[in-house]
């Protein structure tokens, strides 16, 4: 369940990156959310000091948008469209990925 939650939510990333909107980092996800644009968080396990992500899970389940953790920054990085690892993705307007993203809050609820 976790894995295909994971691969839903990269795949999300992917649709919203080409064809919506997303924010890449933890400070731009965080006032994406703070914002209620977001309608998706995804961050990385491997984020030291863990501290960077923290203030995602209670601020997600207070504005009520999906919060998916993925393995590492490099694969989330990726699947933004980065050359490097990020700790953080919001996506802000779904394109593409807006089914997606229904069945990723339908799994995580």
């Amino acid at each position: 369940m976790a894995d295909e939650i994971t691969d839903m939510a990269l795949e999300a990333i992917e649709k919203a990156r080409k064809s919506g909107k997303i924010k890449k980092g933890a400070n731009e996800a965080i006032k994406a959310l703070e914002k209620g644009a977001a309608k998706l968080i995804v961050v990385a396990k491997d984020v030291n000091p863990p501290e960077i992500i923290m203030p995602f899970k209670p601020l997600c389940a207070e504005k009520k948008v999906p919060l998916v953790a993925v393995s590492t920054k490099e694969e989330l990085g990726a699947s933004a469209g980065l050359p490097v690892g990020t700790s953080a993705v919001a996506v802000i307007v779904e394109g593409d990925a807006k089914d997606v993203i229904r069945r990723i809050a339908e799994m995580s609820q």
